[in-house]
C-alpha cells in the first residue's frame, strides 16, 4: 500500500480496494455511471488521490467513500479495507436496505417441485400477451 501522494486509475483503485472482482467489472461500472468521484461522472481511466470522494453504487447497496490510501496491487481483505473509511451515515443506510430486504423476503417460499408439462403450459397461457 502506497502512503505517498502519487496517484492511481480509478478502476485500477476500486479492483484493488475489492470493490469489483476484476478490472473489466470496474471498468464497466464507472462507464456506467455507478462510481461518482467529488460529485461527478468520471471515465475508468480518472486517477484517485487520497482524500477524494466516492459514491459507488453495486446493484442495490451505496457506498460513501473517503480515499486514504492508494494501492496499485490487490491485497488481502484486510489490507484493502484501509485504503478508505466509509461514512456512518452510508453504512445505517445499507443496514436498514439490507433489513428491508429480509423482511420483504420472509413471507416469501419457494416451489417444492419444478412446474409440470400441464403447469407450464397453463403458465404460458396465463402469461402471453395478446397476440
Amino acid at each position: 500500500m502506497e502512503k505517498d501522494n502519487s496517484v492511481v486509475r480509478l478502476d485500477k483503485w476500486l479492483w484493488a480496494s475489492r470493490f469489483f472482482k476484476t478490472r473489466s467489472m470496474a471498468t464497466t461500472a464507472v462507464n456506467g455511471g455507478k462510481v461518482h468521484l467529488n460529485g461527478s461522472r468520471v471515465k475508468a481511466a480518472r486517477n484517485v488521490v487520497i482524500d477524494d470522494q466516492l459514491i459507488i453504487t453495486i446493484g442495490v447497496m451505496t457506498f460513501h467513500l473517503t480515499v486514504l490510501g492508494l494501492s496499485k496491487y490487490r491485497r488481502p481483505a484486510k489490507e484493502a479495507q484501509l485504503l478508505y473509511v466509509e461514512s456512518e451515515e452510508s453504512k445505517t443506510a445499507r443496514l436498514e436496505q439490507r433489513d428491508l430486504r429480509r423482511m420483504s423476503n420472509t413471507g416469501y417460499a419457494a416451489p417444492a417441485t419444478k412446474p409440470t408439462k400441464r403447469d407450464r403450459r397453463k403458465i404460458i397461457t396465463f402469461t402471453r400477451k395478446d397476440e
